[in-house]
């Protein structure tokens, strides 16, 4: 990675204060970049106002689906980057607000695409999802294959995608999609997501919860080998016409059951005897879901530096620090 590319680089963050986007920040302002970030509402309990170590980032307080303000920021900071990570990421929430999920994730996501357009944004790099593919029989995902969401979340990331795809080329704009397995990492708070669940449930001597039947398969993928990915990415894509409207797979390529993910995390954490409660109450999610990333590897030279073990034994040492 160039640290040299981010010098005094204008930056755009959608979702600055989500999981990854408290990760990526201040990646970029380590490396010189200057970054403003769309936020909403009070956000000082975000794990980024905790990582910022007295760095700036400039905010503008407003929603994605506000096209004007958008377009305003983008000129008036004259933005050559943008991260596109804003979105509602959370299945049970998406099945029961469709009409919200789609509002955001997907009229947002064209909004910010045409504010780009319009103001000659250099490069996009849009956050997507391994669940963008849907439900398919040949595993692992490849980024070829068709984009075939069935529940809410799924098809607003397959739309998504498809639209950043169009605004390539159709208009030529240096737009490029990190389709990643399931992120974990240390100031995640959402305590529904299975990693910090877990985590959290043990910490506090308690049965973690599975509403599944425990076996549905997963990929994952640590927060640093995350960033990593998106910062070569926008690197990439800003050098080369040729990978605009692409995507690219980021995760483990590893298949782990919900079971062996807790296990693993109870194990780790000294608490084996803390079994799950198991409630198979789970319906309309994937089954199975797993990522090639040999396309990462090949073009972009990437590859995660980070085991599954590794990540949950940095992640568990952060929640036994900062909870």
């Amino acid at each position: 990675m160039a640290r040299d590319f981010w010098q005094d680089r204008s930056v755009f963050v959608t979702g600055a204060t989500g999981a990854l986007g408290s990760w990526l920040v201040p990646a970029l302002l380590q490396r010189g970049a200057r970054v403003t970030a769309l936020v909403r509402g009070e956000h000082s309990s975000s794990y980024l106002s905790t990582a910022l170590e007295g760095r700036t980032v400039f905010t503008v307080d407003g929603s994605l689906t506000d096209a004007d303000l958008l377009g305003r920021a983008f000129a008036a900071n004259h933005v050559e980057t943008v991260f596109h990570l804003a979105a509602q990421t959370l299945a049970g929430p998406a099945k029961q607000d469709p009409v919200g999920t789609l509002e955001a994730n997907v009229r947002g996501t064209w909004l910010l695409l045409e504010a780009a357009r319009q103001t000659g944004v250099q490069a996009v790099v849009m956050a997507s999802s391994d669940k963008a593919y849907g439900a398919c029989e040949r595993l692992p995902y490849r980024e070829e294959y068709p984009l075939q969401g069935t529940f809410p979340y799924d098809v607003s990331k397959s739309c998504s995608d498809l639209i950043g795809t169009m605004y390539a080329r159709t208009y030529g704009l240096p737009v490029a999609m990190a389709r990643c397995a399931n992120l974990f990492g240390g100031g995640d708070r959402n305590t529904s997501r299975l990693i910090p669940g877990a985590i959290l449930a043990t910490l506090q001597g308690e049965r973690f919860v599975i509403r599944s039947d425990g076996k549905f398969v997963r990929d994952f993928l640590y927060m640093e080998d995350a960033v990593c990915a998106f910062l070569l990415l926008a690197e990439a894509l800003s050098g080369s016409l040729e990978l605009r409207g692409e995507a690219f797979n980021f995760g483990l390529g590893q298949r782990r059951t919900t079971l062996e993910i807790v296990h693993t995390i109870t194990t780790m954490m000294g608490r084996a005897d803390l079994l799950p409660d198991v409630q198979n109450i789970a319906s309309n999610e994937i089954r199975e879901q797993y990522l090639d990333t040999s396309k990462a590897h090949a073009q972009l030279l990437w590859s995660p530096r980070f085991s599954l073990e590794q990540g949950l034994e940095r992640t568990i040492e952060w929640y036994k620090t900062h909870v």
